[in-house]
């Protein structure tokens, strides 16, 4: 099967999407972007090829009479059971690079001691893994830095304890090898895992077997590649292959809704308000200037600042009883003024809810300065997925420019990924 690939590096996060030669989606695929964009860029290509084997199997196991009505729990299975095998895998990875960082001087006469405590906290992360892939446990990350990291802080703190252990080596340990670990992407063959996945017993039974061979069978060719996104000219392709962001979210826009006409695009380090025409080709657009005010990145550093995970800032800012007005969207001045207004016996929820106000008050003038924004609206980017941002752009696109469809995709964060692998399925055309 001839495969066409979109490749979005984000500042914050790399996506994949995968296409067939009739422009169907075929699978996608996230992780974090790292410091090594190589790295972000290959497994954000795997993810999506995980993906794309997810979408045979489906299409296979449709076939398959007596598995009727229990496909989607089947695959939830097999899948589950493949992160589990891959997680363990990078597991191990983990645990060699600090077995090998325990050479140093740092611990020259605690090696033994060390080493010990090590595979002491190993050994529990590898028993306690069954339950982060239990059947209807749902995860707050799936990223491996996020779930090992978790677990490693919990268990690391108890073992060191016991063993009369400062917890700062194994944390110093643990911090210079997840970076070793996330700079390379999980060793083993996708298939072969996914055949390791269905030993050890799917929701089928036997009549799942035949029909996951013969998917896995089907060869995944690599046709075409088309990068963009923040960090495109990092991406390990000829330029030819590289589109820039605004074309490619103004394309994907298009894909996910055809009558799409403006586009507002909220990512890590940008906000670009985007005109497009009936066929998705950008007639006019704008960007931020200079720095990451109001973007996503600003967004991370208040969660920081506030303890908080970047998913709690919207739900927290839609609790609100007032808006306290925030003077600026600088991400060099929100811890200031962010600790000034909490000293001042602001609520927390009522600065969240004038910090979103202000960012898409800023998303507004972009917007404005790209032509204001036409019938259909739609808003793409990881801010889409912030409540408290999207109620508050609806009520100022309403107030300014009427009763206007606003469309927002739940991929919609794989937007540009998707108008990049639309660009590679035309180039091989």
């Amino acid at each position: 099967m001839r495969c066409f690939i979109g490749i979005d590096l984000g500042s914050t996060t790399t996506k994949a999407v995968v296409m067939d030669e009739n422009s169907q989606v075929l699978g996608r695929g996230i992780t974090n972007s790292r410091s090594n964009y190589d790295t972000a860029a290959l497994v954000s290509k795997q993810e999506a090829l995980i993906d794309t084997r997810l979408t045979l199997f489906r299409r296979a196991l449709a076939g398959v009479p007596a598995l009727a009505g229990r496909v989607e729990t089947i695959l939830a299975d097999l899948e589950r059971h493949f992160r589990h095998i891959q997680f363990l895998e990078q597991l191990d990875d983990l645990e060699r690079t600090c077995a090998e960082a325990v050479r140093g001087p740092r611990f020259s006469g605690r090696e033994r001691a060390v080493a010990e405590a090590l595979a002491a906290v190993f050994a529990r992360l590898r028993a306690g893994s069954a339950a982060l892939y239990a059947p209807g446990v749902r995860r707050k990350s799936d990223f491996f830095r996020d779930l090992a990291g978790a677990a490693f802080m919990t268990e690391g703190e108890a073992v060191c304890r016991a063993a009369g252990l400062p917890f700062d080596l194994l944390l110093n340990l643990y911090d210079k090898s997840i970076i070793a670990v996330e700079n390379r992407p999980p060793a083993g063959a996708m298939e072969d895992k996914f055949l390791r996945a269905l030993e050890r017993g799917a929701a089928g039974g036997t009549d799942l077997a035949a029909p996951v061979r013969a998917a896995l069978a089907i060869p995944l060719e690599e046709a075409h590649v088309v990068g963009t996104g923040y960090g495109r000219v990092r991406l390990p392709f000829p330029k030819e292959q590289i589109r820039s962001e605004i074309l490619c979210h103004g394309l994907g826009a298009h894909i996910m809704y055809p009558g799409t006409r403006t586009v507002l695009d909220i990512g890590g380090q940008d906000t670009k308000g985007i005109q497009v025409d009936a066929d998705g080709i950008v007639e006019n657009f704008q960007m931020n200037d200079r720095c990451a005010a109001g973007c996503g990145r600003y967004l991370g550093y208040i969660a920081d600042e506030m303890n908080i995970g970047l998913h709690e800032l919207g739900p927290l800012a839609s609790n609100a009883t007032r808006q306290v007005r925030i003077n600026s969207t600088c991400t060099v001045f929100a811890g200031a003024e962010l600790r000034d207004r909490l000293a001042l016996g602001e609520k927390r929820e009522d600065i969240l809810a004038g910090l979103h106000r202000a960012i898409m008050l800023r998303a507004m003038s972009i917007l404005s300065r790209a032509g204001g924004v036409r019938d259909q609206f739609t808003f793409t980017g990881g801010v889409a997925k912030n409540e408290a941002a999207v109620n508050e752009l609806r009520g100022l696109i309403r107030d300014n420019y009427g009763e206007v469809q606003i469309n927002i995709d739940p991929d919609s964060i794989y937007t540009g990924a998707l108008g990049g692998a639309a660009f590679a399925v035309r180039a091989a055309a």
